[in-house]
């Protein structure tokens, strides 16, 4: 079980419920629960007060350690939120290496996909041995269509080492019926929910109050129907009642009705002080004493939990301590209703007592509702400008925007809130309410006579643009609008100046900012622009300033503009040298690295790696292991390319992997280390397999730089293995979309292999010397690529450079002179063609061309085409 408190988890959330003591022990139930946890699925349908909760909480208990639990509210609306607090209640019940590896992949929300946090959830549970429960407890809160997905998309796909049992009100939104077909799920309704004739028995005598007849029992459960929530309030009332069969007749209909009369019952019968303190606390979600004394002005409020938890009042521990507690759900809607109803002022007032009370302990989550709850709208935008940076933090935009839908059309938010409103309206890809918004405060702050004030307004409107513009490719606004800012130094208004967007990624180009590998012109000349704009107005110390600087800083280096990669890093590196930033941080590192290698000085790009690895630096300053499995992974790529195995198999053992795991894409670049060293280990099968479950993961991500080195990886291990076509397409695939983007590192940074490869795939592709058609060879495959784009590739290769260097140093009178042949062959080489058309222009057969090409080649000391035309230009063989 994890021991430490995360301070965005609510403990009570994940922890399983205590049962009360003197609960019927529901055996029919119990059996049927725990015979469905041999499939994958149990769903509890059963309106308010059927006792879902107490009979999963029963079950729970008796299944021992391995039952997770959520108790989901209104605020779980929101997917990292609903899957970050699944997560976290996952590692409650896993061993301790699982547990920590289940906080590490909730910690890196938002920045995952909810598929790829799916995929990395699920693969962490397949390797279990344990069966494990998860109970998602009140599901009927949950309302959005992306949690219903993800859900449905985890039921469908998750190891049998896996159960999931959902309770709600209603049914759940997704397909259950192909599970139910397969007996993989059972459904327990509101039907078999009702106690009997037995159970009802068994309830009144557990309870000690008074004997009632079997008669009185039968007619209460025929009254009650055998609800839970009726028999429990019937309880209650019958203490004061003088005659029970009067009393038994005074009641009927259906359950609303029953509920209702009941509820009167209960708190007239109350004893005063009980019932005032039920009033009052019944407007929280969830209570401990010290909120409760705020409310009621009571010190003793302690002791009055005490006395509601004896008398049964609908009063739910949530923690074992019995610190916390929370009113059943249909108890606590009764009381407000009640309060609303014929004290509406104090219903107001004790909300805004309650907001008070949990904003000075720090839960803004609360506090924030509760003064929307009490209209206090002054209040609820005071608290929120205080708690949007932690939610932002947090990732959960979709509460932010529950937040801000809930201010009335006619409440005028301030300037800097409805700002705070534009950009959540951005980061949820609301881009046109975002559009509309910003221009309305543009339109204010031009009315604005407070200097200090439009500054900071001005700064967090550039930030928010600039957002809007990377989200949605609108860069006319963009434009639009920095024309009409002056030069001006802006404030750096800390809630945008520090927004962190890389938790996750080794490289910058990766993330959505980076545009996930997609690289042009246009990028770069916006890119360049944008960090004017910034650096005009002093934030070029800013995080989007420097992570838009670093992500080109990877795309020169990818374009081989090693000369701007240098001076840009050069640049980064002075501007982050008080910064503890890993996301940024990692990926200069690696560049840093990278710059060092293709200068042939690779001892000091292992010192550069090792300066952190070993210090270790990134342990001290909080990186966090992630980072330091990342950093681990590029040692491994830099060992195997020197030819260090021994060191690279040493290493990689830090970072936990082998060919057997399940790949994901959470951990995509560590798998894709794993794929070079089985490579090189002649493991190839094994590694293609990797390949291909990452493949698929990478295009539903839309990370081009991934789905590039994919196939360069596969199209690499297929000629290895002497599956020439098949590396040949692989390879094309890779070309189509490096061409598309510019990449060239992508390629020569492959060294011989990608080399010979690329030559082969230009005399079989590009000069049409494929054995088969060429129809057949490109049948599925993306577009053309073009012959200048590979021999560009071809020449930049070091080796490449260095034969040619030489050639082109060796002296003129070593070379033969040529046969009119042989010269011919040289003018149709400088025009691109191929071997047959050769054979063709010259009445020679395809075999006598290959003969004279050698002889050529040989005369001229080269081995390629490319080589050939160099030499023979600097011969002045050629005009």
């Amino acid at each position: 079980m994890i021991t430490r408190t995360d301070a965005i988890i609510l403990k009570t959330k994940i922890t399983l419920p205590f049962p009360k003591d003197g609960l019927v022990e529901r055996e029919r139930l119990l059996q049927s629960l725990s015979g469905g946890v041999h499939g994958r699925l149990t769903l509890i349908y059963a309106p308010a007060g059927s006792g879902k909760t107490t009979l999963l909480t029963q079950w729970a208990r008796s299944e021992g350690v391995n039952c997770a639990w959520l108790a989901l509210d209104g605020r779980d609306n929101d997917p990292v939120r609903f899957w970050r607090y699944a997560a976290f209640a996952l590692a409650e019940v896993l061993p301790a290496p699982a547990a920590l590896r289940m906080l590490e992949l909730a910690n890196a929300l938002p920045s995952l996909s909810a598929d790829a946090f799916l995929d990395a959830l699920m693969n962490e549970l397949y390797g279990l041995s344990e069966p494990v429960k998860l109970v998602l407890d009140d599901y009927h809160w949950i309302e959005d269509d992306r949690i219903h997905n993800g859900l449905s998309y985890l039921i469908d796909y998750m190891p049998p080492t896996l159960h999931v049992t959902i309770a709600s009100r209603k049914e759940v939104p997704f397909p259950a019926s192909k599970w139910l077909s397969k007996r993989e799920c059972i459904v327990i309704g509101a039907d078999r929910l009702q106690f009997t004739r037995d159970e009802s028995e068994q309830f009144y005598h557990k309870s000690g109050i008074m004997r009632l007849t079997p008669r009185q029992i039968d007619r209460i459960a025929e009254r009650t129907e055998g609800w839970a929530a009726g028999l429990q309030l019937a309880l209650l009332s019958l203490r004061a009642a003088e005659d029970v069969d009067r009393w038994i007749e005074g009641f009927y209909g259906d359950h609303r009705d029953v509920a209702d009369y009941l509820f009167q019952e209960v708190l007239a019968q109350l004893p005063a002080d009980l019932r005032s303190f039920v009033l009052t606390t019944a407007v929280l979600d969830r209570m401990d004493a010290g909120i409760c004394s705020l409310l009621t002005g009571d010190p003793a409020s302690g002791d009055k939990l005490d006395a509601a938890r004896r008398f049964n009042l609908f009063l739910i521990p949530l923690d074992l301590k019995h610190e916390w507690f929370r009113y059943h759900h249909l108890f606590a809607g009764f009381v407000r209703e009640h309060l609303k109803r014929h004290q509406p002022d104090e219903w107001l007032r004790l909300n805004r007592l309650a907001s008070r009370g949990f904003a000075s302990r720090g839960l803004l989550d609360e506090a924030v509702d509760h003064a929307m709850a009490a209209g206090d709208y002054a209040e609820a935008g005071r608290l929120l400008e205080q708690h949007i940076p932690a939610v932002l933090e947090r990732g959960e935009v979709s509460v932010l925007l529950r937040w801000f839908e809930g201010f009335p059309p006619a409440y005028e938010l301030s300037m800097e809130l409805s700002l705070l409103y534009a950009f959540v309206l951005v980061l949820t890809g609301h881009f046109g309410q975002a559009e509309a918004r910003l221009g309305s405060l543009e339109a204010s702050t031009r009315m604005l006579k407070e200097p200090e004030r439009l500054k900071q307004l001005q700064s967090g409107i550039l930030f928010v643009r600039s957002n809007l513009m990377f989200a949605s490719g609108d860069f006319t606004n963009w434009f639009a609008f920095i024309g009409t800012m002056l030069d001006d130094i802006l404030p750096a208004n800390p809630t945008y100046y520090m927004f962190n967007y890389n938790k996750t990624e080794p490289l910058v180009r990766r993330t959505a900012l980076g545009l996930k590998g997609v690289l042009s012109a246009d990028t770069e000349k916006i890119g360049t622009l944008f960090m004017g704009v910034l650096a005009a107005h002093g934030w070029q110390g800013s995080l989007i300033h420097l992570y838009v600087k670093q992500s080109l800083v990877e795309g020169y280096y990818e374009w081989n503009h090693l000369g701007e990669c240098r001076q840009m890093l050069q640049e980064m590196t002075a501007l982050t040298e008080k910064l503890n930033v890993p996301g940024l941080l990692v990926p200069m590192l690696l560049m840093k690295a990278r710059l060092l290698i293709a200068d042939d000085r690779t001892a000091l790009a292992h010192d550069v790696i090792d300066e952190v690895l070993d210090a270790p630096l990134s342990a001290s300053a909080g990186w966090g292991a992630p980072w330091v499995h990342l950093l681990t992974a590029f040692k491994i790529r830099m060992h195997l390319a020197d030819g260090q195995m021994p060191a690279a198999k040493k290493l990689m053992a830090r970072l936990g992997l082998s060919a057997k795991d399940k790949p994901t894409f959470q951990r995509e670049y560590e798998m894709m280390t794993l794929v070079r060293l089985l490579g090189k280990q002649r493991k190839e099968n094994e590694a293609l397999r990797i390949l291909e479950h990452l493949l698929p993961q990478s295009e539903r991500e839309q990370l081009v730089s991934g789905i590039v080195e994919n196939h360069i990886l596969q199209a690499l291990l297929k000629e290895q293995l002497g599956q020439k076509t098949a590396a040949l397409r692989h390879l094309h695939i890779a070309l189509f979309l490096g061409e598309q983007n510019g990449y060239i590192r992508s390629f020569v940074d492959e060294g011989k292999p990608m080399m010979s490869l690329l030559g082969r795939y230009e005399a079989a592709v590009i000069r049409g010397e494929y054995g088969g058609s060429h129809e057949d060879f490109g049948a599925g495959l993306p577009g053309e690529v073009s012959g200048d784009y590979v021999l560009t590739l071809l020449r930049l290769f070091p080796m490449a450079m260095q034969e040619t260097a030489a050639a082109a140093a060796a002296p003129a009178a070593s070379a033969e002179p040529l046969s009119r042949s042989e010269s011919e062959l040289l003018r149709l080489i400088g025009q691109g063609a191929s071997n047959k058309e050769m054979a063709a222009e010259l009445a020679l057969s395809e075999g006598t061309i290959k003969v004279y090409l050698s002889r050529l080649y040989e005369k001229l000391g080269v081995s390629s085409r490319t080589q050939a035309l160099v030499t023979a230009r600097q011969l002045g063989l050629l005009s």
